[in-house]
Formats: C-alpha cells, sequence, structure tokens
C-alpha cells in the first residue's frame, strides 16, 4: 500500500487548517475553556464546511468522500484543539440524518471492552440533542433529557465538560454488536487522527518557542539537548502520520490489510505521540510552560482525554499483539 496525499486531498486539508486558525485563535480557546462548553455557532459553522457530511453519499446531500479524506479533516481539528463531539456526530450520520448538517449534535458514551465496568460520565451532556451508548449489546439512542447528571466542577480538559451519571435510562437499539464494534473501530481511527494533530501543534509550537526565547545571548533552539527533544518529537509525529494514514486508507480498501490491526496501530502510535510531544512541548516551554497562558497545557489535556476514547492504549496495544500473533501463528 502506497498512501500518497493528493492535490485535491491537500486543499481539503488546507481549507480546515485555515478555517480553524480563523476560527479559533488562542483567545477564543481561553474563552471558549472558561465558558467550559462547546459553540454553536462554530458547530453550525463546521457543519458548514461539511465536517459532518463528509462521508454522507452525494445523492443524500453529502460531500461523498471516504476515510481518508476524514482523517485529513479531523488531523487539522486536532491541531486547534476544537471542541464538541466531533466523532461522534460525524459517524451519527449513519443513523441520524439531522446530524449532517449540524441541526442535530449527537455525543456518546463507550460502555465496551475496558470501559464496562468504568464509572458513567458522560462528555457534553448539556450540548447535545442525542446521545449513542455503545454496548455489548450494540448501539442504543438515549434521549440526554432524560438524563440526570451531577457536572464535574473541574474536568481535567476545560473544553471538554463532564457530568457523573448514576445510571442511563434504556434507548432505542439502533444496531448489534457487530455495528457497534464497527462504530468504535471508525472512531478510534478519527481520534487517532485528532491526536496526530496535536503532536503536530505541540512541535510547531515548541519550535516557534526556541526560535525567539534567548538564553546566554543565543535562542535556546541552538543547545543540542533542546534539537534532540524536538528531533524525537518530530520522529514520533512521523511514525504516527504513517500509522494513521495507513488506517484511513484500511478502512476505505479493507483488501490492502487487516482493518482492526491496522486501526489498534494507529491509535497507539498516535496516543503516544499526542501525549508525549505536549508533554516535551511543555519542557520546552520551561516555567512559562506550566502557566495557564502558554496554549500548551490545553494540547496535553485534549491528548489525555482523547487517549480515553474508543479504546485506550492499553486495550488497542493488547489487540496489537493479539493480531500479530495470529498472524505470525498462520505462517
Amino acid at each position: 500500500m502506497d498512501f500518497q496525499v493528493s492535490d485535491d486531498q491537500k486543499a481539503l486539508a488546507e481549507g480546515v487548517r485555515a478555517f480553524c486558525a480563523g476560527r479559533l485563535p488562542d483567545e477564543t480557546i481561553a474563552r471558549f475553556a472558561a465558558e467550559g462548553t462547546a459553540d454553536i455557532d462554530l458547530w453550525s459553522d463546521l457543519a458548514e464546511l461539511g465536517v459532518f457530511s463528509l462521508r454522507v453519499a452525494e445523492s443524500a446531500g453529502g460531500v461523498g468522500l471516504g476515510f481518508c479524506e476524514a482523517i485529513l479533516v479531523f488531523e487539522e481539528l486536532g491541531r486547534r484543539v476544537v471542541p464538541g463531539p466531533l466523532a461522534w456526530s460525524h459517524l451519527a450520520t449513519r443513523y441520524i440524518e439531522a446530524a449532517a448538517d449540524g441541526s442535530t449534535r449527537v455525543g456518546g458514551i463507550d460502555r465496551r471492552g475496558a470501559h464496562a465496568d468504568d464509572p458513567v460520565l458522560l462528555e457534553h451532556l448539556d450540548f447535545i440533542d442525542v446521545l449513542l451508548v455503545l454496548d455489548e449489546n450494540g448501539i442504543q439512542q438515549v434521549d440526554p433529557k432524560q438524563v440526570e447528571g451531577e457536572p464535574i466542577a473541574i474536568p481535567l480538559d476545560a473544553l471538554t465538560p463532564l457530568h457523573r451519571v448514576e445510571a442511563l435510562p434504556p434507548g432505542e437499539h439502533l444496531g448489534g454488536p457487530e455495528e457497534a464494534e464497527r462504530f468504535r473501530m471508525e472512531g478510534a481511527a478519527l481520534v487517532a487522527a485528532q491526536q496526530l494533530g496535536i503532536a503536530e501543534a505541540t512541535l510547531e509550537l515548541a519550535v516557534a518557542y526556541a526560535k525567539t526565547r534567548e538564553q546566554f545571548g543565543r535562542p535556546i533552539g541552538s543547545f543540542q539537548a533542546l534539537k534532540h527533544m524536538m528531533a524525537d518529537m518530530f520522529v514520533r509525529q512521523e511514525i504516527a502520520r504513517a500509522a494513521v494514514y495507513a488506517a484511513g486508507a484500511t478502512l476505505d480498501d479493507p483488501q490492502v490489510g487487516s482493518v482492526p490491526r491496522a486501526v489498534s496501530s494507529a491509535k497507539v502510535m498516535a496516543s503516544e505521540a499526542a501525549l508525549q510531544n505536549a508533554g516535551t512541548c511543555i519542557q520546552i516551554h520551561g516555567g512559562m510552560g506550566y502557566t495557564w497562558e502558554v496554549p500548551a497545557h490545553y494540547f496535553l489535556k485534549r491528548a489525555r482525554v482523547l487517549e480515553c476514547l474508543f479504546g485506550t492504549v492499553s486495550e488497542h496495544s493488547e489487540r496489537s499483539a493479539e493480531h500479530l500473533s495470529e498472524r505470525a501463528a498462520a505462517h
């Protein structure tokens, strides 16, 4: 498999990047964090941009593209830590037509795998119109207005508000276990793309700061130790890029390889790249990196949140090991 980004795909990514940069400067991200909620106007703009209808068929009013393009779009969304249940709403268009134009905001919770016995913590409960629940029985659609939850006063990511819920009400059955597993796998690929964007953004932030911050009469970026740190960030970013792009291409054409193996590899590589690059970015900023005013912390917090969505690193690592063992046994 040789996945090369076409000129049209580059133009798509550049368009989304320009939108995010203009719509979400640092001061706007800080305002959203202070308000503790996603923005309805931003959501409408994302829908108009085609973020949610990207893979909907043209005959149904969508853009009619594939997972390769969705990966590129979500990579750019990750670069600017765009808030909201992005992956859930993007994938929900299969079941909820109004999710495509942004008029129905869809969130969800994953109760499969390692998350089955976790406390029920719902993201964006006050923002969404429909709640999807993935569990061992399949996919359930729940009315979020019927969910009683206690808000978490200080969530890890200020851009991702949380509610603790004692129990979820019964919902409408949308699909069986296989559908839920497919949803979860596709969600993991989109989240991995967002994590790749975080890895890229934090490297750019670190390099920009290292070029302008001076110590001992010269930019700190000229110090060999920091050069090594930023080189490691670049290597992690590019390894994650290869894995994430491969997952998108494999989802579009499953004949080129194992979809579960490709997605799990992407989630592991992208999670590690996002977390480590975000942490290194803060370290390169020194004492300033730990302050609220420097945007580096938004990326680290979002990376922590995304690491838990649609399967943790540990879970996907185990899956990758199982796939490799099965492949070795077959040969």
